[in-house]
């Protein structure tokens, strides 16, 4: 019987097989049709990029690679069906609006297309009618622009991303920072010797800008790490990239990174300041936030913002959109600057990444929901000009890891400092060890303000083992990790305290732990964390050979305010084979972005992988390399995989047994089969075919 009915499942396949192949073969060598279209390129496929200020990621000008050259496309007869077919191509779902008159700014250079007119259904704009390729009559004051709907299209491979070679780091508002340059894979500054507005205005319109308001010198951004890869830089303000402009390459005698160049790009203005205000602060920068709404009946009026959840981040973007630099603080309570008579909570549930431009993009409940509403329980901020910026020394983390075994009888403080795994209260004290992974880690100040503990001196905790005060409750996470991401280990690691071990040449040490002595980390200064203080390690003793991920996050609950969190975090691969231990690939800041919040956990290494967890148990797990496979899988055991390699493959488990197989190549097979034995398969082969197939045996062709 077994035999029979596999039998019966192999003819089947192979009757699918001989009429398939054919002709998918077919299929391959049919040569498409051909249309009455604008003149087609001959040169490498198009490429497409949305740019200009301000704009959200799914919406901007449009802008066209052709020619080894970008351009626009002119507002001239653009419609809704124009920026859908665009909006495909960029690899959204469709298009909900389109701009004219240049919205997002001018461009520069070409003009390529004007009068495009698309029905709609194109797969490309080279397929909608138009004047042709360069044939304009129009400015770029006509530059068209798209709003695609902010949803991507299934397996779709964006290609048309092209990596900037240059970014600004470090600065508070929109255009300005310190400039930074790609060389090597590698990160680096500008000197700031012979550096000129022409030369900021290259950036600023690499950048996609307009022209520099301000060349700035001697670190006004802060300092960088890592390589100055420019000096002298000498453009003639008519370059399209910086790495176009004469430079000298440098040693670290000719210039050091109190000499990092910065910009202050010329922005448009876009009004956000008028829609959010601060009341009752002793001065400008600080007060209750207040924000703009209108009700039903078209009247606009001021109201509050429930203070639950406020923190860092979402103070960060209110301090920007005022124009008033840096987050200090974002206070949860307000009832000291309750100085005016606005008392309605119009806004909760705000959750910002950071970087927003105002903060009617973040994240907020569609209906007002707030637990305490009282005017008191407001939000508010406390801005500033200046902020602190710490940056981990990957390179002494990698030299300086070894592994130890630690006698019991020598760590009564650090398991009462919570410095050891949960086993160790069930080991057998004081005999025997714990084997430890120790290094040293070095975290440096690079911002414009010193780096102070968010809690007051009232309210640090005394520490006898340790014979100091921690003015932080978590200050780093020491993190090992699996290859997918969970947790293996882990170093419960407090912060000490803060102080300045050595400093820069020229600058004077400010923070000591002794006697009660004020704490922080000065601007130019590191605080050094040997390998041999207790505590710095990470408790192995639990862990089996095998490769991991080493993970340290400085900062790591954002309850202090930098100018730049994407630096806060590095990862090393991890070799352990149970008597040694080797770190490799140590990576972090643009190279690394580690976000953790709420319990979830992203991670991106040179593009390769995002991984998603949250902490009920779930797991959402995206793997890209060169687009190839996206996996999703839920703790309830279903496992939904998709897998993408030029469009060919997407595939769905559920946990139950069931499968469900999707195959396109070009349109031609989808495969669904039930675990319970059944089979259904649709092949469609420019319509020819149908089938279905029920376990039973029966063969139902259409």
């Amino acid at each position: 019987m077994k035999t029979s009915r596999w039998w019966q499942q192999c003819s089947v396949i192979s009757f699918l097989l001989a009429v398939w192949l054919p002709a998918w073969i077919m299929a391959q060598t049919t040569p498409p049709t051909q249309g009455t279209t604008s003149p087609k390129p001959q040169n490498d496929r198009l490429q497409f990029r949305l740019v200009g200020y301000p704009r959200k990621h799914n919406e901007g000008r449009i802008e066209v690679f052709y020619k080894g050259e970008w351009g626009t496309i002119c507002d001239d007869d653009f419609s809704l069906s124009n920026a859908n077919v665009l909006c495909r191509q960029l690899g959204f779902v469709s298009a909900t609006g389109w701009t004219h008159s240049a919205k997002y700014g001018k461009g520069l250079g070409k003009i390529w297309l004007d009068n495009v007119q698309c029905n709609g259904g194109e797969k490309s704009i080279e397929l909608c009618k138009s004047r042709g390729w360069g044939n304009s009559d129009c400015t770029h004051d006509e530059d068209a622009g798209v709003v695609c709907k902010d949803e991507r299209l299934p397996g779709f491979v964006d290609s048309n991303i092209i990596d900037s070679t240059v970014r600004l780091k470090g600065g508070a508002k929109l255009g300005e920072g310190r400039v930074e340059v790609l060389k090597n894979n590698e990160w680096g500054t500008v000197c700031d010797d012979r550096w000129t507005l022409l030369s900021a205005s290259v950036v600023c319109r690499e950048l996609g800008f307009g022209s520099a308001k301000e060349a700035l010198t001697g670190a006004r951004m802060g300092q960088g790490m890592g390589p100055i890869h420019m000096n002298e830089v000498q453009c003639l303000g008519t370059e399209k990239s910086l790495w176009n402009c004469g430079f000298k390459n440098i040693t670290s005698e000719d210039c050091q990174h109190v000499e990092d160049a910065a910009v202050r790009c010329n922005t448009p203005y876009m009004d956000l300041e008028n829609s959010i205000r601060l009341t009752g602060g002793r001065t400008r920068y600080e007060g209750r936030v207040e924000v703009l709404s209108t009700k039903a009946s078209g009247t606009k009026s001021w109201g509050l913002i429930c203070g639950g959840a406020w923190g860092t981040k979402e103070a960060m973007v209110v301090c920007r959109q005022l124009g008033l630099g840096y987050a200090n603080h974002g206070l949860q309570e307000t009832w000291y600057w309750d100085s005016s008579n606005v008392t309605e909570m119009v806004m909760s549930g705000v959750k910002c990444t950071g970087n927003e431009m105002s903060l009617s993009h973040c994240q907020h409940h569609r209906t007002v929901s707030c637990q305490k509403t009282d005017a008191k329980f407001s939000a508010g901020v406390i801005c500033s000009e200046t902020a602190s910026d710490l940056v981990l020394n990957a390179p002494l983390v990698q030299q300086s890891v070894y592994i130890e075994d630690r006698p019991l009888h020598m760590l009564y403080c650090a398991a009462e400092e919570n410095c050891l795994s949960k086993s160790a209260a069930s080991a057998n004290w004081p005999y025997g060890h714990r084997r430890l992974l120790r290094f040293s880690s070095q975290i440096h100040n690079i911002g414009r303000a010193d780096f102070r503990p968010k809690a007051g001196r009232h309210s640090w905790v005394w520490h006898a083992c340790h014979g100091h005060y921690h003015s932080m409750d978590i200050f780093t996470h020491y993190d090992l990790l699996s290859s997918n991401g969970t947790k293996v280990a882990e170093g419960h690691k407090a912060s000490f305290c803060l102080e300045d071990t050595e400093c820069h040449e020229g600058i004077s040490k400010r923070y000591e732990c002794a006697n009660f002595g004020e704490q922080g980390i000065t601007v130019g200064c590191w605080d050094l964390y040997r390998h041999d203080i207790d505590c710095q390690w990470i408790d192995i003793t639990d862990i089996k050979p095998g490769n991991y991920i080493l993970q340290i996050v400085i900062n790591p609950n954002f309850e202090v305010a930098e100018s730049d969190f994407t630096n806060n975090a590095m990862k090393c691969n991890c070799k352990y084979d149970g008597h040694r231990i080797w770190l490799h690939n140590c990576h972090m800041g643009e190279q690394l972005y580690l976000y953790i919040c709420h319990g979830k956990l992203t991670w991106d290494l040179k593009g390769s992988l995002l991984l998603t967890w949250v902490s009920k148990g779930s797991l959402l797990l995206t793997w890209v390399s060169k687009g190839s496979l996206l996996l999703t899988w839920v703790s309830k055991g279903s496992l939904l995989l998709t897998w993408v390699s030029k469009g060919s493959l997407l595939l769905t488990w559920v946990s139950k047994g069931s499968l469900l197989l999707t195959w396109v190549s070009k349109g031609s097979l989808l495969l669904t089969w039930v675990s319970k034995g059944s089979l259904l398969l649709t092949w469609v082969s420019k319509g020819s075919l149908l089938l279905t197939w029920v376990s039973k045996g029966s063969l139902l062709p259409i």
